[in-house]
């Protein structure tokens, strides 16, 4: 089974600039996006025959958003953690396989100045409680744009990133809770080596991207129990049409 994860940074404007080319072109059972910033009526995905979209869209027009695009059949889907304070963002869809929950998050930002980190620590541990209690009835297989750089090797800057949004103290500090809970980075279960990024920025026009100096912002997370299935995991830096990349696993199911 292929799945991918893309965050999009505005579907309507993505699916012109090469979304809709690679969904026509891939080979992947599930392609989850993030940063949708639409409601569904707002995007025309009738190019995509035999394609199932599962939504969940913030309550702010235009901003945050996920979505699930499934091959074949629709799995059962359910938006959000059942958190009032965390789920009006629309930044979490679960969807039952019969091997695993696939959970699709887009995780919040902490914002210049680090303005909306205590918040962002609230909800990575409200997250994590809610990845430990799906895993009570099977693996959970995470996708999406965590907003963090992990360690040193995930960015190309870290001396002069270190507490900017993204690499604080803090947030990597969350992010190894995650893995200490019992959850496998899958990319760097395969692939240790530095220089591999899947978001770069675009306020120098491109040239971050040119210049492969960017940062690794999304994560395939696996329960422990499904290591075994883990065939591989590809960060896809050649396909554009957003400033992320997808990164697309692979697993023996």
């Amino acid at each position: 089974m292929k799945l991918s994860t893309w965050n999009v940074n505005g579907i309507r404007a993505s699916l012109d600039k090469g979304l809709r080319d690679y969904l026509l072109a891939t080979d992947a059972d599930v392609v989850c996006l993030q940063e949708t910033k639409a409601q569904p009526e707002q995007v025309d995905l009738s190019f995509l025959k035999g394609w199932h979209a599962a939504w969940n869209s913030a309550e702010k027009k235009g901003y945050s958003g996920t979505c699930v695009l499934t091959r074949a059949g629709a799995p059962p889907a359910v938006p959000g953690m059942g958190i009032k304070e965390h789920d009006s963002e629309g930044r979490v869809i679960t969807a039952e396989h019969p091997d695993f929950f696939l959970v699709n998050v887009y995780t919040p930002n902490s914002q210049a100045g680090l303005a909306r980190l205590p918040y962002r620590l609230r909800w990575d541990d409200a997250f994590r409680a809610f990845l430990k209690k799906l895993e009570k009835k099977k693996p959970v297989l995470v996708c999406g744009d965590l907003n963090c750089a992990h360690q040193e090797i995930d960015l190309a800057n870290p001396k002069s990133n270190r507490m900017n949004p993204g690499f604080s103290d803090e947030e990597r500090a969350s992010l190894t809770r995650h893995l200490e809970a019992g959850f496998v980075d899958v990319f760097r279960y395969f692939d240790p080596s530095p220089g591999r990024y899947t978001w770069w920025t675009m306020r120098t026009g491109g040239s971050a991207r040119e210049k492969n100096i960017g940062w690794r912002l999304d994560y395939w997370l696996a329960s422990d129990a499904l290591r075994p299935a883990l065939s591989s995991c590809v960060i896809r830096s050649d396909v554009f049409g957003s400033d992320h990349c997808p990164v697309e696993v692979t697993l023996d199911v």
